[in-house]
């Protein structure tokens, strides 16, 4: 029996995080023990802490957080991939690649899949799984920090890719935190002809513009559709994001559309919400409402590559930088203020 024990941030419930001392993680035959480097604070958890709910992905109470990147540090038997010392990242999911959604290409919704939880610790073990199919080496040119952001970044990609976001396009983000910002980025480098972004936020507001913006609505001084479309000359988006994930936002972002596009329901409600589609919307005008969950190992790599290569630069999102015994703190700034994006969380 394991001994050894670590520092690790363990969620209980709503708002009952805890810094506790745990075993440190063993590894089997094919895993690697990982010294964590930095993990950044994300949506995800955040609504967890925030709402006390729980999703398919994750239960708890257990040591959450799954953007991160550190070093390797022990390699089980039967590796030869990975080595100490190595400088590395993994996704928080790794596909069976068997199941039928695998088989379709949808590695995202793969029906079996391997969940890589518990960044928010000194430690974590990398199943064989994932070192296969979802984890890359980090150029020495990287940060851990910003490599710990190709996790969202990677969800991004997928939601762009699945929305058809395309050159010229004018495209509406509702949301200008962490993960509308990263819409905001790539959309700019894919081309599009406009980006305008709604938040309740100046601070975010004026982040954005300072990040490439092209124009910018404050939801609680405007209102958000009527401004939409004098933007647009009444016709509204080729694509809306919605990247907070409240069903009041949801359909809020169905009046934005332009006749023929697309609305990617981006941000995740809390589990059992309903939202309210007008059917003409779908039929006359010929709208595409979809969402877009997670991401494959596929945008996994992608979004490293556009990170290391220096196409995306993602460092202006992370403002603060705290140790793993703040992370309460972390996260009830989070709750709190409206200027906070990625908090980077050093163990």
């Amino acid at each position: 029996m394991n001994t050894e024990k670590m520092t690790a941030a363990l969620l209980y419930g709503e708002k009952d995080l805890r810094i506790e001392s745990v075993n440190k993680p063993q590894i089997n035959e094919g895993e690697v023990l990982v010294k964590i480097r930095a993990a950044t604070t994300c949506g995800t958890d955040l609504k967890i802490f925030q709402r006390g709910y729980v999703n398919r992905v994750i239960a708890i109470p257990t040591i959450f957080g799954h953007e991160w990147a550190g070093d390797v540090v022990e390699v089980g038997d039967g590796v030869s991939s990975l080595s100490k010392g190595t400088r590395i990242r993994a996704g928080n999911s790794a596909p069976c690649l068997r199941c039928k959604m695998c088989q379709k290409g949808r590695f995202n919704l793969c029906e079996d899949m391997l969940w890589l939880w518990g960044a928010y610790a000194e430690y974590i073990r990398v199943p064989a799984r994932t070192i296969l199919v979802n984890s890359q080496e980090i150029p020495e040119n990287t940060t851990y920090e910003e490599a710990a952001l190709a996790e969202p970044l990677a969800c991004v990609l997928h939601g762009a890719e699945e929305a058809g976001v395309a050159l010229g396009d004018t495209v509406v983000i509702v949301g200008a935190g962490p993960i509308g910002l990263l819409h905001m980025l790539l959309a700019k480098k894919i081309g599009v002809e406009r980006v305008v972004i709604c938040d309740v936020a100046e601070e975010r507001l004026k982040f954005a513009e300072k990040l490439g913006a092209d124009a910018t609505i404050n939801v609680s001084r405007k209102e958000p559709v009527d401004a939409v479309r004098a933007l647009t000359d009444g016709d509204g988006a080729d694509v809306v994001i919605e990247a907070i994930g409240l069903p009041t936002t949801w359909e809020q972002s169905l009046k934005m559309v332009s006749k023929g596009g697309t609305v990617l329901e981006f941000g995740g409600c809390t589990p059992g919400s309903r939202i309210k589609v007008d059917a003409e919307l779908l039929h006359y005008d010929e709208v595409t409402v979809m969402g877009a969950f997670h991401a494959t190992p596929t945008h996994f790599k992608k979004a490293l590559n556009l990170i290391t290569s220096r196409t995306l630069n993602v460092k202006p999102l992370i403002t603060e930088r705290m140790p793993l015994t703040r992370i309460k703190d972390a996260f009830n700034d989070l709750v709190s203020s409206k200027s906070n994006l990625k908090i980077a969380i050093i163990p």
